[in-house]
């Protein structure tokens, strides 16, 4: 009858130790805007990158030209490319960064829109102008421009961030 207290010894330390390596969220990190310099990155740099990007691939985890985009690897990319700036890889994650939120009437070119629902972000796009935005939408398309007022869009629209200055 032995057994009893070492197995129970055995979970209790099993359970300390899974408690210790428990994955917990981490904080998002505060955003710091890239500087503004004159004759720098800035927003139609980002502008015109994504617009040349319309017609690669859609895949699901792409982060490259070569490999394809899905709507937080084209984001992270033409941001990175264009401009320097790092974002993080989930369209929550882009969200959270603390940008400065812009409401949907000032919207400006090169600023990073949101859609979701109920709080949760799962798609980004970068907004054109003339209420259009490129984003890489699903599985077996490709990047492309559409309006922000197409239904879908309209409905899921959250919100929008300005990274570029």
């Amino acid at each position: 009858m032995r057994l009893l207290p070492c197995r129970t010894a055995v979970v209790a330390i099993a359970a300390l130790l899974s408690a210790c390596v428990a994955q917990h969220p981490r904080p998002a990190a505060p955003f710091v805007p890239p500087p503004h310099r004159v004759g720098g990155p800035n927003a139609n740099d980002v502008l015109f990158r994504a617009i040349g990007l319309v017609g690669t691939p859609y895949r699901y985890g792409g982060n490259t030209p070569e490999s394809g985009f899905d709507c937080s690897g084209l984001v992270g990319y033409v941001f990175h490319d264009a401009a320097g700036v790092a974002l993080p890889r989930t369209a929550q994650e882009i969200a959270d960064i603390g940008a400065p939120h812009v409401r949907r009437s000032e919207l400006d070119s090169g600023d990073v829109v949101l859609f979701g629902r109920r709080g949760h972000i799962d798609h980004v796009g970068i907004y054109v102008g003339r209420g259009r935005f490129v984003h890489a939408p699903n599985s077996g398309g490709t990047v492309r421009l559409d309006h922000l007022d197409a239904p879908y869009w309209n409905e899921h629209f959250s919100g929008a961030l300005r990274i570029m200055r």
